[in-house]
């Protein structure tokens, strides 16, 4: 969900369509093979803009860094108006999950510590006062952290923790939305046991149609990443559909896409095959589900663009994914959260999806089809495929 700062006051309501950038076409003729070899670092995108973004550049003192083990504080809260009455360990199970999820996303380099804090912590106000309900401000966000943290600090030593997540009882209908607190470093925050609280999540009912996925999605606003489904429109999921947990957490492929795996340091510069200058080869792809290989193909088209092709398979987190083969999505890092930042270009415009699925999560490219795109320069043609590969050669004119 969007998160309530400073710079953003309102809270989004999340919901994801198809923008194809090009049709898919007929492998015309063999691309003539020019051996390039650039440097990763040569399309890594900056941010531009000062929030959280796609840019690879991410300030590690707004943001946590999503590398190593982050000890997280699970509080339970009721309300005066909306006392629990139920245990709060049906609210851990639910979430708990994410923990497994975040550390095989990452290739086993970010593991959630969770401590939960087994009992009901009960906030000073009614819960009909926070603002969930009409959309939540920073201030009043901070309030309602602040108030959960100074209720729990007589049971929790705050010193040793990451991040906090906070889980309101059922009976709060009105705490609705699950934001991410990320603090202002202008104002004076939330200290507890002599130490400044930075980052944490604040659940609401949605948690419970969303299910443990929620809690990735928020935390990966926590390591600086926007979200992907549009704020403004009728269509929320025109970008990216469910191709990444930051448009559609229920999508149905919602693992991360390669691009912002390299972005948190998940996959190393070594699996990046970078091409930014005129030139044509080959790149042998393995699934960005499993660890290992060379996980994503980017040409660079601009200061703040590029296209970017990886091989998406229907294992792991995307084990119900409506298409497999090679996704490729353009990248602006100058691009707001909300406004589009990544958007998925669709291989498979005339496909009739199934039961379940959007045109958009048809999207991917197989052998034989390629992708141009000749404002840029951009050539990508998929030439072959296996259970945990794709074979494609790229070009820029």
């Amino acid at each position: 969900m969007r998160r309530p700062t400073p710079k953003v006051r309102r809270l989004a309501v999340a919901l994801t369509v198809l923008i194809p950038l090009a049709a898919a076409t007929p492998v015309a003729s063999a691309v003539s093979e020019v051996p390039t070899t650039t440097p990763a670092a040569d399309c890594a995108l900056p941010g531009t803009t000062g929030w959280t973004d796609e840019g690879h550049n991410t300030d590690y003192n707004q943001f946590q860094q999503p590398i190593g083990t982050k000890h997280v504080l699970m509080l339970f809260v009721d309300f005066p108006d909306a006392p629990a009455t139920d245990s709060t360990t049906g609210y851990y199970d639910e979430l708990a999950p994410a923990a497994d999820w975040m550390q095989k996303a990452s290739y086993g380099r970010v593991k959630l510590d969770i401590t939960p804090v087994n009992r009901w912590l009960r906030m000073p106000q009614e819960s009909t006062t926070y603002g969930f309900d009409r959309g939540i401000t920073f201030e009043q966000h901070e309030l309602y952290v602040r108030q959960a943290v100074q209720a729990a600090d007589p049971h929790a030593d705050f010193s040793q923790y990451d991040m906090v997540y906070i889980v309101p009882t059922k009976a709060a209908k009105a705490v609705k939305f699950s934001p991410t607190y990320l603090y202002d470093p202008a104002t004076s925050g939330i200290v507890a046991d002599g130490k400044r609280l930075k980052w944490g999540v604040t659940f609401g009912q949605d948690m419970w149609r969303w299910g443990f996925k929620v809690a990735n999605h928020e935390t990966s606003h926590i390591f600086g990443l926007p979200d992907l489904y549009a704020f403004t429109g009728t269509d929320f999921h025109r970008y990216v559909r469910g191709w990444d947990l930051m448009g559609n957490i229920a999508g149905p492929a919602p693992e991360h896409v390669g691009w912002e795996r390299w972005k948190f340091g998940w996959i190393r510069d070594e699996q990046v095959d970078c091409l930014s200058a005129p030139g044509s080869h080959t790149v042998h792809l393995k699934a960005v589900e499993k660890p290992g290989g060379t996980k994503i193909a980017v040409i660079r088209t601009g200061e703040t663009t590029a296209y970017v092709a990886e091989s998406r398979k229907a294992v792991g987190g995307d084990a119900k994914a409506c298409s497999t083969g090679v996704l490729i999505y353009k990248v602006d890092s100058s691009t707001q959260t909300g406004d589009g930042p990544i958007q998925v270009v669709n291989g498979n415009p005339e496909a009739t999806p199934p039961s379940g699925c959007a045109p958009l999560d048809m999207a991917a490219f197989q052998p034989g089809q390629s992708f141009t795109d000749p404002a840029t320069g951009v050539r990508i043609d998929v030439e072959s495929s296996s259970a945990l590969h794709d074979d494609i050669s790229i070009t820029k004119q």
